[in-house]
C-alpha cells in the first residue's frame, strides 16, 4: 500500500478555482460562493444620556426585525425572504433569503424598558438610554 498526499486544487490552480466560482457558484459553502453569511455593520456611538446602535442593513422591511433583550444581552436578528415574483430560470441567483443575529452585552447603567428603535433608509437605529444617576451633571457650588 502506497500513501498519496492529497493536495486541494484550489491551492494549486487558484486561478482556475476563482473562475469556475465566479461562473458557476460553488457549494461547499466557501468564501466567494453561493453561500453567503449575512453581518451587518454597526456602529455604537456614546453620548451623556444614551448609547445609539446603528446596524446597516438596507433592503429589509421593519416587520422583518427582532429586538430581544435577555439578562443585559440585546440581540438583534433579522429575516427575510426575497418576495421578488419573477418566474424566470436564473443562471445564478445570489440573493432571495437574509438572516443575521447579532447580541450585544448592555452595561448595568441602561434602562433596559426604554430601549427603542426605528428602521429608516437601510438604517437601523437602536437608543439605549441610561440611568438618570450615571449621567453627568453640573454641580453648584454654594
Amino acid at each position: 500500500m502506497s500513501l498519496t498526499k492529497w493536495t486541494n486544487p484550489d491551492v494549486m490552480f487558484p486561478a482556475f478555482s476563482n473562475v469556475f466560482d465566479e461562473f458557476l457558484g460553488d457549494f461547499s459553502g466557501r468564501a466567494g460562493g453561493s453561500i453567503h453569511k449575512f453581518v451587518p455593520a454597526v456602529n455604537i456611538l456614546e453620548n451623556e444620556n444614551d448609547f445609539l446602535l446603528e446596524v446597516a442593513v438596507p433592503g429589509m422591511s421593519r416587520e422583518a426585525f427582532n429586538l430581544h433583550v435577555d439578562h443585559k444581552l440585546l440581540t438583534v436578528s433579522a429575516s427575510q425572504q426575497d418576495e421578488n415574483e419573477n418566474k424566470g430560470k436564473y443562471a445564478r441567483k445570489e440573493f432571495s433569503y437574509h438572516s443575521f443575529k447579532r447580541t450585544f452585552a448592555l452595561p448595568d447603567f441602561v434602562e433596559v424598558d426604554k430601549i427603542h428603535a426605528t428602521y429608516e433608509d437601510g438604517l437601523l437605529k437602536i437608543v439605549v438610554p441610561k440611568r438618570e444617576e450615571v449621567k453627568p451633571r453640573t454641580i453648584q457650588i454654594s
